[in-house]
């Protein structure tokens, strides 16, 4: 905790901007990044706290994250006819297959804010990958599950990486989870990284170990 793993997601996607250093994302160089530039740039987030909108139903919440594909503007989608209805419908489409992949159409009609736990964070995942992200950063996925949520919260981010190339950057605690999914290993401490590397390399790395189990003084 406090090692700014969190602080480097929020300048990533410019919810904070960095006191110095710049930003490299498909090859731009940026010293800040806005919200917005990065959600259009490619760039979707998940939250340490669920950030899903408790009164909708869980299809409206993924449909939210369509917003920046939606070309008509708000005269025609007030109007819900002609070209914005046929727009509406071919992104529900893809909204309804993100549904299919992460397996909740059983609580597609339902809000969110009644549903446990775990399954308000696979939904947020889905609201994610509803922006057709190429890079996806997940802040701690798996805070508050029990072991069957979080063995499925892992199937998905492996799927998502296979199927549908996304590159992901995952913060998580569980360092079973974050050997077992991850190909390369990033640690913080304090604002600054102490390793980089393969999780192999990052296991055996000592400032890593004296890091996670203290040093003798």
């Amino acid at each position: 905790n406090g090692a700014g793993k969190t602080s480097m997601l929020n300048c990533i996607n410019g919810f904070y901007q960095p006191q110095e250093g710049q930003i490299v994302f498909k090859g731009e160089r940026r010293a800040k990044m806005r919200p917005h530039r990065a959600a259009a740039g490619g760039i979707a987030r998940t939250f340490q706290n669920v950030a899903l909108f408790k009164g909708m139903s869980t299809l409206d919440n993924i449909m939210t994250g369509r917003t920046l594909k939606m070309k008509k503007g708000f005269f025609w989608q007030a109007l819900r006819h002609g070209p914005a209805m046929q727009e509406e419908i071919a992104h529900r489409r893809v909204v309804e297959d993100i549904i299919d992949f992460l397996q909740i159409e059983h609580i597609r009609k339902l809000p969110v804010g009644k549903l446990p736990y775990g399954l308000q964070k696979r939904v947020e995942l889905g609201r994610a990958l509803a922006m057709e992200p190429e890079l996806l950063l997940l802040d701690e996925p798996m805070a508050g599950m029990n072991l069957e949520e979080k063995e499925d919260m892992c199937r998905f981010i492996l799927d998502v990486n296979q199927q549908f190339g996304t590159t992901i950057a995952l913060i998580e605690h569980d360092m079973g989870v974050v050997m077992d999914l991850s190909d390369r290993v990033v640690v913080l401490e304090y604002g600054r990284k102490i390793a980089d590397g393969t999780p192999d390399e990052v296991k055996a790395n000592q400032a890593v170990i004296d890091a996670y189990l203290g040093v003798a003084h």
